[in-house]
């Protein structure tokens, strides 16, 4: 897995690319928990480059929005392909997060006071 970012508007967006799973996820909590230990308050995860989830990435993603609504913060998710929307229906994770078809419509979102 790799893991690209760019920043728009004050909003950090973050591509990681490839699978997402038990010997990924760990590097990718280590990426995004680093952004908000930064100071980052507002974060887009663009999942376009993402073919597989699996629970350890969503474990991920779920600690990232809790950590940052704790911090009065917000998250975005982006560019999920139907294989990794579908892990997230089928654990039921689907409505925790605010999902975003494109990087841009979820960059406008966080960028909304």
């Amino acid at each position: 897995m790799q893991i690209a970012e760019s920043r728009v508007n004050g909003i950090v967006a973050v591509a990681p690319a490839g699978r997402i799973d038990t010997t990924t996820a760990p590097a990718l909590e280590q990426h995004l928990i680093g952004l908000l230990n930064g100071g980052e308050r507002r974060i887009v995860v663009d999942l376009t480059g993402v073919d597989y989830i699996s629970s350890a990435g969503l474990r991920v993603m779920l600690l990232l929005a809790r950590r940052l609504q704790d911090a009065g913060g917000r998250l975005g998710l982006c560019g999920m392909g139907d294989p990794v929307r579908q892990v997230f229906q089928l654990a039921g994770f689907l409505p925790l997060f605010v999902v975003h078809d494109t990087r841009q419509a979820a960059v406008h979102q966080l960028a909304l006071p």
